[in-house]
């Protein structure tokens, strides 16, 4: 189990981090979300023992893990942090990447992990292509491979599908996540991006303002995100009072109602449009099977 008590980590005189507590069982997969300069890759970092803590405490099971400080080499045999600089050898083969930190003393058993490895991330026909030749995409599966090489007990991913094209982001997911939960490798995700949440994550921790703003599952922050910042990670919302955060799918176009609005914009999104209107001098936005007229005027009521 990863603990985390009263941790608190400051750049020289910037507060990152302030007194956070969390843990995570065995096998569990928990994303950290939160806007840019929140602390979701110094929190991996520390977790990792990249930096030492100003204040707490981080265990692993019994082991406690300790910065630079306490460690000539950063970094524990059973974690395994992929960041986003990926600090692979260009120079040499996927193939040799991968099985960097396998032992040579069984061939056949190294060679047949990183046959594995590779069909997870999807890269089995560039097991002989030197790194240097890849795209940024690539690359990155090349150090997911390589972070999973020697099982750990624990992997830390910050912003893992970033270089991905959309073409492989949504197959790769969901065989890199299906991976980590058979094996039981407990996974910590840091990420922008609610697709490799929803559908994965056991729960979410959410950084705000140098503290966690919220620790619960998908399911219920997404029905009762309570704050704007939660409901924006989802999607497109309005805040309406008396309402409160009601999301775009959750209102409709009716005959009448007490929600007169005004149509500045309508985007297509696919098999919806987002209507962006004007209400109470504020922009709000509601999903439509169609475009509608700039400036026509429609009543919409909520249906949750």
């Amino acid at each position: 189990m990863l603990q985390v008590k009263n941790l608190t980590f400051a750049y020289t005189n910037k507060l990152v981090l302030k007194n956070l507590n969390f843990s995570i069982e065995k096998g569990e997969h928990v994303s950290i979300i939160g806007e840019s300069g929140s602390g979701k890759s110094t929190l991996l970092k520390l977790i990792y023992g990249e930096y030492d803590l100003n204040n707490g405490q981080i265990f692993w099971n019994k082991t406690e893990i300790l910065g630079p400080k306490y460690n000539l080499v950063i970094g524990y045999d059973f974690i395994k942090y992929v960041a986003q600089e990926f600090d692979l050898m260009p120079f040499t083969s996927v193939t040799e990447n991968v099985g960097q930190f396998l032992s040579n003393f069984f061939p056949e058993e190294k060679e047949e992990r990183i046959l594995e490895l590779l069909d997870v991330v999807e890269l089995t026909d560039f097991a002989k292509t030197k790194v240097k030749f890849l795209s940024g995409g690539q690359k990155q599966r090349v150090a997911l491979a390589r972070a999973l090489a020697r099982d750990p007990e624990l992997i830390l991913l910050d912003e893992p599908f970033s270089h991905i094209d959309n073409f492989k982001k949504h197959h790769l997911r969901r065989r890199l996540f299906k991976y980590l939960k058979q094996k039981k490798i407990t996974c910590l995700v840091a990420t922008h991006d609610k697709e490799d949440v929803l559908g994965y994550s056991d729960n979410i921790i959410v950084l705000n303002d140098s503290k966690i703003l919220a620790n619960e599952t998908p399911e219920t922050l997404y029905r009762m995100p309570g704050q704007p910042l939660i409901a924006a990670f989802f999607g497109e919302f309005s805040t309406i009072d008396p309402y409160g955060i009601v999301y775009a799918h959750q209102l409709k176009i009716v005959d009448v109602s007490d929600i007169s609005v005004v149509v500045t914009n309508s985007y297509f999104k696919g098999n919806y449009y987002l209507i962006e209107a004007e209400y109470k001098e504020k922009a709000i936005y509601f999903q439509h099977n169609n475009a509608l007229n700039k400036s026509a005027r429609v009543f919409i009521d909520i249906t949750r």
